[in-house]
C-alpha cells in the first residue's frame, strides 16, 4: 500500500513545497491534544472525587499517572521511532490515546480511571517526541525549522493554558468524563489524516534496538520523576518514599549511560552531551521549566487565596502570560536569526529574572497593572528561552537521532516542571511557616496545621473563630506574601544562573546547506541505493505512494524560503 515516491514527492514532503506546512499543522494539532490533556483534569478533580469516591492515594495517582508514565517512556518511544519509523509510532499513539480517552470517560471506579490515565501517558509518550522528530525531518533548512519550532512551542503554550479553561467549561455544562471524551473525535480524524499526509522518516536503523537499555531508561526516569514529585507534595528528602525512587532512578540511569557508551549501536549517542550547545540547551530547558511551573503554582495560590479571586478571574489574570508566550514563539525565528542562540536564550533568562523581581512588588492588595506587566514579561522571556534552547538542541543533534534528541528535550521539560514544584515549593514553605509564630493566642496544634499551606491556615482560622482565628488569618496572609517574595528572589537567582550557562551556546545561528546534513541524515539510505543522487538522498522520506503525481520526477526543486 505504501511505497517510495519519486524525488519530487520527497522534495515536497521534506521541505521543498507547501505540504511541509500542512504536515506542521497536523503535528501541532497532535501536540495540542497532549498539552491539553496534561492540565484539563485539574479542574475536574472535585467532580471526580464526588462521583468515584477515591482514597487520597488513588486521587494522587489519578492526577499523576499520566505525567509519570509519559515522562518515563519518552526515551523508549523516541528511540524506537528512530528505528521503526516515527510516523508509525505517532499513528499508534493516536490510536492508543483515543482508546484510553474512551476508557477514562466511561470509568466507573478509581482503579479504571488510573489505568486509563496511565494508558494516556503511554499514548502521549508516543506522540510528543514523534511530532518534534518528524518536524526535524520535514524541515531540513534551519531557518524554516526555526519558524516551525516557534509555531510548535506557541501551540504547546496555548494547550497548557487552555486545558483548565476547557475542562471547567465541560465539567460545568456536562460531566467530568467529557474532558476525556472530547479527545475521541479528534483522534478519529487524526488517524486517517496523519496516515495520508505525514511522511515516514527514521534514523540509521543500524544494529538491533536495545530493549534492555530502553526499559532501563524508562525505569530510571520513572524513579527520578516519582521522587521529585514526592518532594513537591511535602515528603522529606530523607523519607524512604522519596529517597528510594530517587536513588534507584539515578542508579538505573547511570547503568543506562554506561551501557550506551559500550554499545556499537546505542539507543542514544551519549557523545551528543559532549557538545556544549546540546548539553547547555537541555540544562536551559530544565531551568526554564523549573521557574515557569513553580512560579505559576505559587501565583495561582496568591491570586486565589490572598487576592481572593475566583478560579475564572485567576485564569483571566494569567492569560497575558499565555499571549506573551505565543508572541515569543511566533517571533522566535526572526529573533534567533537576528541575535543568535547565545543572546536569545541568555537575554530571555535575564528578561524573565527582571519580571520575577518586578513581581516582588506584589503585596496584600490587588495591583492589576503590575501583575499584567509582570506576567507579560515572564511569558515572553521564558518562551524566548525555551524556543532558543529547543531549536539549538534539535539542530545540534544528528538528524538520524532526532527521535532520541526530542525525547531528551521532552524528558528535561517534564523533569524541570517536577523540580520547579519541589524546589520552589520547599523554599516557599520554609519561608512561610516561621511567620505563623506572630499569631498570638493560637494553640500549638492549630499553628502546626496552619503551617502546611495558606489554604489549610484559612480552614484552621475558620474553625478557631474569634480573635485567635483573625490573628491566624492575618499572620498567615502576611507570611505567605513574605514567602512569595523570598521564592521570587531565589527563582531570579536561578534564572540568572541560566543566563550565565547560555554563554556556552553558539553566538550566531549557523545555517548549513541541506547537503551538509546528508552524511548523518540519509547516509544509510544512499548506501541502500547507490544510484540515487545526493539531492534525492538528502530529500528521501517515505511517504504514501498515492500522493506521488505522475511525472513528478521533473519537478524537483528546493522551494525553500529564507526568513
Amino acid at each position: 500500500m505504501f511505497g517510495r515516491t519519486t524525488a519530487a514527492a520527497r522534495t515536497r514532503a521534506a521541505g521543498g513545497g507547501a505540504n511541509r506546512w500542512v504536515v506542521l499543522l497536523v503535528l501541532c494539532v497532535s501536540l495540542l491534544l497532549v498539552a491539553l490533556d496534561a492540565t484539563v483534569l485539574h479542574v475536574a478533580v472535585p467532580a471526580v472525587t464526588e462521583d468515584l469516591r477515591p482514597s487520597s492515594v488513588e486521587l494522587l495517582w489519578i492526577v499523576d499517572a499520566y505525567p509519570l508514565v509519559c515522562a518515563s517512556l519518552l526515551i523508549l518511544f523516541g528511540t524506537l521511532g528512530d528505528r521503526v519509523g516515527r510516523r508509525r509510532i505517532l499513528l499508534l499513539g493516536y490510536a492508543l490515546f483515543g482508546v484510553a480517552s474512551a476508557v477514562a470517560a466511561l470509568a466507573t471506579t478509581a482503579e479504571v480511571l488510573i489505568a486509563a490515565r496511565a494508558l494516556l501517558g503511554v499514548g502521549g509518550a508516543m506522540i510528543m517526541p514523534a511530532t518534534l522528530s518528524i518536524l526535524r525531518a520535514v524541515f531540513p533548512d534551519r531557518r524554516e525549522r526555526a519558524t516551525a519550532i516557534g509555531i510548535w512551542t506557541a501551540v504547546a503554550a496555548v494547550g497548557a493554558a487552555t486545558g483548565p479553561v476547557l475542562g471547567g467549561f465541560l465539567v460545568q455544562h456536562f460531566w467530568w468524563g467529557s474532558v476525556f471524551l472530547v479527545n475521541i473525535p479528534l483522534m478519529v480524524l487524526m488517524l486517517p489524516v496523519g496516515r495520508w499526509l505525514l511522511p515516514e522518516s527514521r534514523g540509521s536503523g543500524d544494529g538491533p534496538w536495545d530493549v534492555i537499555g530502553a526499559l532501563t531508561a524508562a525505569a530510571g526516569v520513572l524513579g527520578v520523576v516519582l521522587g521529585v514529585k514526592r518532594l513537591g507534595v511535602g515528603h522529606g528528602l530523607l523519607d524512604i518514599r522519596t529517597v528510594g525512587p530517587l536513588v534507584a532512578g539515578a542508579l538505573l540511569l547511570t547503568l543506562f549511560v554506561r551501557r550506551q557508551k559500550r554499545r556499537e549501536h546505542p539507543l542514544i549517542d551519549i557523545r551528543m552531551f559532549a557538545r556544549a550547545a546540546f548539553s547547555t540547551s537541555v540544562g536551559c530547558i530544565v531551568l526554564a521549566m523549573l521557574a515557569l511551573v513553580g512560579l505559576e503554582l505559587i501565583a495561582v495560590q496568591y491570586l486565589q487565596l490572598v487576592l481572593e479571586l475566583s478560579p475564572l478571574e485567576t485564569g483571566l489574570r494569567l492569560l497575558p502570560l499565555t499571549f506573551a508566550a505565543m508572541a515569543a514563539g511566533a517571533t522566535g525565528s526572526f529573533t534567533l536569526r537576528r541575535i543568535g542562540p547565545r543572546r536569545m536564550v541568555g537575554w530571555g533568562f535575564v528578561l524573565t529574572a527582571a519580571a520575577v523581581l518586578l513581581l516582588t512588588l506584589m503585596g496584600h492588595h490587588d495591583r492589576p497593572l503590575l501583575l499584567t506587566v509582570g506576567f507579560v514579561l515572564l511569558g515572553f522571556g521564558l518562551q524566548t528561552t525555551l524556543f532558543g534552547a529547543y531549536e539549538s538542541m534539535l539542530s545540534e543533534a544528528p538528524a538520524a537521532q532526532a527521535g532520541g534528541a526530542a525525547a531528551i528535550g521532552e524528558t528535561s521539560y517534564q523533569l524541570g516542571a517536577g523540580m520547579g514544584i519541589a524546589l520552589l515549593g520547599s523554599v516557599m514553605n520554609a519561608a512561610y511557616a516561621p511567620g505563623l509564630t506572630d499569631a498570638s493566642g493560637v494553640p500549638g496544634a492549630a499553628r502546626t496545621a496552619a503551617a502546611n499551606s495558606l489554604g489549610e491556615a484559612y480552614k484552621v482560622a475558620d474553625a478557631l473563630g474569634g480573635p485567635a482565628g483573625d490573628a491566624l488569618r492575618i499572620a498567615a496572609r502576611s507570611s505567605f506574601v513574605h514567602g512569595l517574595h523570598v521564592t521570587l528572589v531565589v527563582s531570579a537567582g536561578l534564572l540568572l544562573l541560566g543566563a550565565l550557562a547560555a554563554l556556552r551556546l553558539p553566538k550566531v545561528m549557523e545555517c548549513p546547506s541541506a547537503s551538509a546534513e546528508l552524511p548523518e541524515q540519509q547516509g544509510h539510505q544512499a548506501t541502500e541505493a547507490p544510484g540515487r543522487t545526493a539531492r534525492e538522498a538528502q530529500e528521501h522520506l517515505t511517504v504514501p505512494a498515492r500522493r506521488a503525481p505522475a511525472g513528478a520526477a521533473g519537478a524537483a526543486g528546493s522551494g525553500r524560503t529564507a526568513h
